[in-house]
């Protein structure tokens, strides 16, 4: 039988930014050698900076707490530790169907969720399967969650943001949940031209660090370093081996080969 819900105080707080407004914070992206390769205002994967809350709490005593900023800067996903501990409140009535409104409120609380994913951590916590769905419905339908909204905005912020290839951004959709149909609307946003110029922006970013190696290595690392984000071979060779000719580089014996 159907739960009927009164369900007004589950719909957005008026503090609370729905899909359309979800916040950009600041991310960046690096190769493991310490420095940033593409910055940008957009939505991180977990390495957002955290602010600090002050003031006093707990009877005066002034402690402040590590907090993450909103948006998919500092995202984590549903199994991540604080995302557990977010899923450990109770409803007092212990109603499945409370219960997990609690669960997803939480966790759709400073960055947006697809429904896989809280549909998961419902599971996780062991919420029947026909109230999960009942919750994640009514949820879509007030509009807190919106998977199409979600891969536009992870597109748009994961491509400006870190310089993510269409390839790589498809790749990260699919292991949040998100449709096909949805991830091949939202990957179409980006062009070719504009792939290409974000790589050569990549490019000119790292070039002025293998100033002193080889060419031979100085392709090798700019090409994986554009392979790793999702770049076609062709794309990138083209692109590096045009920077490296821009430096006084010859590049006429280059080839694919070991690319």
């Amino acid at each position: 039988m159907t739960r009927r819900t009164d369900w007004a105080e589950y719909t957005a707080p008026e503090s609370r930014t729905g899909p359309a407004g979800w916040g950009h914070g600041d991310g960046a992206d690096q190769d493991g050698t310490g420095r940033d390769e593409h910055r940008g205002g957009s939505f991180g994967d977990g390495e957002g900076s955290g602010s600090r809350e002050g003031g006093s709490r707990d009877g005066g005593r002034g402690r402040g707490r590590r907090r993450r900023r909103g948006g998919f800067d500092g995202h984590q996903d549903s199994d991540s530790p604080s995302s557990s501990r977010a899923e450990t409140g109770e409803s007092p009535t212990g109603d499945p169907a409370e219960r997990a409104r609690a669960i997803c409120l939480r966790l759709l609380t400073g960055t947006p969720r697809t429904r896989k994913q809280l549909a998961d951590a419902l599971r996780k916590r062991e919420i029947p399967d026909d109230v999960a769905e009942e919750v994640l419905s009514r949820f879509e339908e007030v509009g807190l969650i919106n998977d199409s909204a979600f891969a536009d905005a992870w597109v748009e912020s994961r491509h400006h943001g870190r310089g993510l290839a269409r390839r790589a951004l498809a790749r990260e959709l699919r292991t949040k949940g998100v449709e096909s149909t949805l991830i091949d609307e939202a990957v179409g946003q980006l062009d070719s031209e504009q792939e290409e110029a974000t790589a050569r922006e990549l490019v000119a970013r790292k070039l002025r660090s293998t100033r002193g190696l080889d060419r031979d290595k100085r392709l090798r690392r700019l090409a994986g370093m554009l392979a790793r984000k999702g770049y076609g071979e062709g794309m990138a060779l083209r692109v590096v081996r045009q920077a490296l000719e821009e430096e006084g580089e010859e590049t006429d014996d280059l080839g694919y080969e070991g690319f």
